[in-house]
């Protein structure tokens, strides 16, 4: 009898998570293969792996009985509730911004309690802590508990309160770790030197795949820094810039990150919004990343892009890049840029999956035209246009694209009504990311009509996974 399925039949003490998983690893060789599989003594391995599971709140209450700090009831609750998940999917939500229960915010010392948990129970795989009080204090207890973790894929700390101090320590945790995927730092004002202490991770680490670090009031450097770095990291598939500080006229961080692009052969999802980018810097983007073979979302909204920088895009888009996803949100592109978009997408494009144009001063000229390209292209199925100005033109022309099924309801951010015999729009809250920021009062966080990029993507890598 292997010795996983010898401590949960002869009740010994449960084996650490690491022992743990090298334990199911051989009883899962010794009892497959040729010979058929023995349904009892399987189940009894993972009647162990429920045992752990089903113990969360009480490991939790003795964490804190050992520490002599009070139990934080909103945790209890929280692991009460992931008690009941199954270790296939294991995620423990201790979010701030939790509608359904009372919240009580988890504070450093909580955070102490709770890595104390997570060590004694390796099936959790996913941790969002977003929107908690955490600061750097706690940011050192995550850093600890990531030194000597070797099962956590995901970890969210979206809006907390960690600083440059915070951002050292949980990089130099990420030196050694060699699970993490996933890091989503977001909304912590780390600051331009807290960003250099994560560049110079990304020079040693070869695990993590999706690295967030919108509004963290990165500088200058640091955005060189990790425009450096990516020529030579192959892991980062996906990274979150948005929002840094910039005290300078010259557009120098994105010819960097313009030059990185060019050889970067692993990056698939870019996101640089309000980067005070102007038609000269997308034009540099856009030079690029005609020698791009990879990146298949571009995030390039709240910049300073009018006719000019969409046209060198459109003559990007007529190339058939690997450019899946383009998000134009909040910039100025009129209707002589959407016109271009129209030619490319309607003569030439057939890569481009979702559009987003919201706010970019379009009239009924241009999103006709739109429309019009979309009738010719079959392959573009998401499109926003919200916050443009919206004319009988532009209605009767997105009204027939839903009216013929040519769009679905769910792929665009309007939807027409009839008043007087006249055809007008409202808007629905769809988008390519919708629930980024924050999660809806009822229904689903990850509405696929709410959040089209996790359905574009998880079909792309589908298809890459097929091919």
């Amino acid at each position: 009898m292997c010795r996983l399925i010898h401590c949960c039949v002869h009740g010994n003490a449960q084996p650490t998570p690491h022992i743990l998983r090298e334990q199911q690893a051989q009883c899962l060789q010794q009892h497959t293969g040729s010979a058929p599989l023995n349904t009892a003594i399987y189940n009894s391995g993972a009647a162990c792996i429920t045992a752990m599971s089903e113990n969360l709140t009480q490991h939790y209450v003795d964490a804190c009985q050992d520490l002599n700090q009070p139990v934080n009831s909103f945790i209890a609750e929280m692991l009460s509730q992931a008690e009941h998940l199954q270790p296939q999917n294991s995620t423990l939500k201790i979010c701030g911004n939790n509608r359904l229960v009372n919240v009580k915010r988890v504070t450093d010392e909580n955070v102490l309690a709770l890595c104390r948990v997570l060590d004694k129970n390796g099936f959790i795989r996913d941790l969002d802590l977003k929107y908690n009080n955490i600061t750097d204090n706690g940011a050192m207890h995550i850093a600890n508990f990531l030194k000597v973790n070797s099962s956590l894929l995901s970890l969210n700390l979206m809006g907390n309160d960690i600083g440059t101090s915070g951002a050292e320590h949980i990089s130099k945790a990420l030196f050694d770790n060699e699970s993490l995927k996933s890091l989503r730092m977001t909304g912590n004002k780390i600051g331009n030197k807290g960003g250099m202490f994560f560049a110079s991770m990304l020079q040693i680490n070869s695990t993590l795949e999706d690295l967030d670090l919108g509004d963290c009031d990165l500088g200058i450097e640091s955005l060189i820094a990790f425009s450096t770095v990516l020529l030579q990291n192959k892991s980062i598939k996906a990274i979150n810039l948005n929002r840094p500080l910039l005290y300078a006229l010259q557009e120098d961080t994105t010819i960097h990150i313009s030059k990185m692009l060019k050889v970067n052969s692993t990056l698939q999802e870019i996101h640089l919004s309000k980067h005070e980018m102007t038609d000269f810097g997308i034009e540099r983007l856009c030079e690029a990343m005609h020698e791009n073979v990879t990146l298949k979302y571009l995030d390039i909204s709240c910049n300073k892009i009018t006719r000019d920088g969409v046209k060198c895009l459109a003559k990007l888009l007529k190339a058939n890049t690997a450019l899946e996803i383009v998000d134009l949100t909040s910039n100025r592109m009129e209707d002589d840029g959407a016109m271009y978009l129209a030619e490319a997408i309607g003569l030439y494009n057939r890569s481009l999956k979702a559009l987003s144009i919201v706010s970019n001063n379009i009239t009924g000229k241009g999103l006709k035209a739109l429309a019009a390209s979309l009738k010719a292209n079959d392959c573009l199925m998401y499109i926003y246009i919200w916050g443009n100005k919206l004319d009988e033109n532009a209605c009767m022309a997105f009204a027939d694209l839903l009216y013929t099924s040519r769009l679905a309801p769910s792929s665009t951010d309007v939807q027409p009504y009839i008043v007087d015999g006249r055809v007008h729009l409202a808007e629905l809250s769809h988008g390519l990311r919708t629930h980024y920021y924050w999660t809806p009062s009822y229904g689903s966080a990850d509405n696929k009509a709410c959040n089209s990029t996790i359905e574009v993507l998880n079909n792309l890598d589908d298809n890459d996974t097929n091919n």
